[in-house]
């Protein structure tokens, strides 16, 4: 693999790894879409309702046998709303049997055999899901296919194809032309230059011309198709790098999910001033919190204490994707990191337990290198995750994690109230009259008396088995919350 392909790769998931996240946007210019901003309940394949909360997993690279398990076996059962999955689509695969999780990044076609398995097993996966009353959001690679680095490569389906040719799909006329790139490279050198951002190729990556009729046909059949086999919305890989106008279009092209509704969309837009800003895209869909993540990891390698005004200077509650981490910020510094696990488990709480944004919650898989892809066989397919081995990141199933799950499901949209810190690393909020937590983020158990918002009583903590709360008649409680730890209750926690 050459120098160029690495950067190519990187670059396939990041869309743009050299910006810095930012607090404050532009204001945009109104527009409308189908997107919808929330995530909702689901119905099962037969149709009957299900109801469940609006957390989403993030299970990243798992096969969608292991994702099928996941849902039925633990996200459904603990009320979990949505999981997103990796890209489905035909893609990249590399020479030997070194095979780096950026593959399903350059994509090689929409057929839906992947790294991750069949479309059958695709489908079946969705079906199981949906039966679970998890909803299925499924990460979209649609800005770029793969690296003009590229020329002579073989796909996941066995398809032969050069960077900017995909027989059946694309020709050279539907990618972005040199002379429509203001670079000498034909990349992307400045992200805050519209004109680079959008007609010249992210990193290596071939730029489709989405303003196309062509090519946002083909982009919008390829999604409907997996709209129609029951998923519920997309992750937008790279959406900076598509015009506002081409991604509105690309959205108003969609169908409606089998529930009835229009499909969430959640875009990734990583810093960007103006028409490249949040704010700008967020008039398309909901945007993935990675300013937020910026924060997070300020506040817990700092005093968590500031964390009161968290999200009162990003994007709308209402238009966020929050989370700790991603595949990009975990291997880019830019957020916690998984390998710091305590860190990484409170601040998931955290973000579960705050009243800021659509809260999701990221699994996958150890990695050493950068380039490091989950564990697979020699011919690149994923194989099943087993959460008993090191080799997985399964924080979805952690306890002290499902306990906030059902927390935030309990409290709804009440408000963040009671606000308490010691002015460093310990803090206490309530959600409205519904539920209660403290976090810790020192390394001592720390004992305060907190104001809770709740009724007199005893209640059984969430995430640690056997701790009681108890409260008294002014709604205060004395409470140990352990190091590095949390302790939450709610209305329904009452013994």
């Amino acid at each position: 693999m050459s120098a160029t392909t690495t950067a190519t790769a990187t670059a396939a998931a990041t869309a743009s790894s050299s910006a810095t996240a930012t607090a404050t946007a532009a204001p945009a210019e109104t527009t409308t879409s189908k997107a919808t901003t929330t995530a909702t309940a689901t119905t099962s394949s037969s149709g009957t309702a299900k109801t469940s909360g609006d957390v989403i997993a993030n299970l990243f690279e798992w096969n969608w046998t292991s994702v099928a398990k996941e849902c039925t076996t633990v996200l459904g059962p603990n009320g979990y709303g949505g999981v997103q999955v990796a890209p489905p689509q035909d893609s990249l695969k590399l020479n030997g049997s070194a095979h780096a999780w950026w593959e399903v990044y350059q994509p090689a076609g929409y057929d839906l055999n992947s790294r991750m398995g069949s479309e059958a097993q695709f489908k079946s996966m969705v079906t199981a899901c949906r039966d679970a009353g998890v909803k299925v959001y499924v990460d979209a690679v649609i800005n770029h296919m793969s690296g003009h680095d590229m020329t002579n490569a073989k796909s996941y389906s066995g398809n032969s194809y050069t960077s900017t040719n995909y027989p059946g799909l694309y020709s050279a006329d539907d990618f972005h032309q040199a002379s429509e790139c203001p670079t000498s490279s034909g990349t992307v050198e400045d992200y805050d230059n519209v004109t680079q951002v959008h007609f010249c190729r992210l990193s290596n990556l071939e730029d489709l011309k989405t303003e196309s009729t062509y090519v946002r046909g083909a982009i919008d059949t390829y999604l409907n198709k997996l709209l129609g086999y029951g998923v519920s919305g997309f992750r937008v890989d790279a959406a900076k790098h598509i015009p506002l106008a081409d991604m509105k279009a690309i959205i108003d092209g969609l169908d409606q999910t089998v529930d009835g509704t229009d499909p969430y969309v959640a875009l990734e837009v990583f810093g960007g001033k103006g028409e490249l800003s949040q704010a700008s895209y967020a008039e398309l869909g909901s945007v993935l919190g990675l300013d937020a993540s910026v924060q997070l990891k300020k506040a817990f390698a700092g005093n968590i204490s500031s964390l009161k005004t968290f999200g009162d200077y990003l994007i709308p509650s209402s238009k966020s994707l929050t989370f700790v981490m991603n595949h990009d910020t975990d291997r880019s510094g830019d957020s916690i990191s998984y390998k710091d696990a305590k860190t990484d488990r409170l601040a998931t709480q955290f973000i579960l337990a705050n009243d800021y944004g659509t809260a999701q919650v990221y699994s996958s898989f150890a990695w050493s290198a950068k380039d490091d892809a989950p564990p697979s066989s020699s011919n690149g397919m994923v194989t099943d995750t087993d959460c008993s081995s090191s080799a997985w990141n399964c924080l979805d199933r952690d306890q002290g994690v499902l306990g906030m799950v059902t927390f935030r499901n309990t409290v709804g949209s009440a408000a963040v109230k009671n606000w308490s810190d010691d002015g460093a690393n310990l803090i206490g909020f309530s959600r409205g009259a519904k539920g209660w937590t403290a976090l810790n983020n020192g390394t001592s158990a720390k004992t305060q008396t907190f104001q809770t918002g709740l009724a007199a009583g005893t209640y059984t903590d969430l995430i640690t088995d056997g701790t009681t709360v108890k409260v008294g008649s002014d709604g205060k409680a004395s409470v140990t919350v352990p190091a590095r730890g949390a302790v939450a209750i709610t209305v329904d926690t009452l013994q």
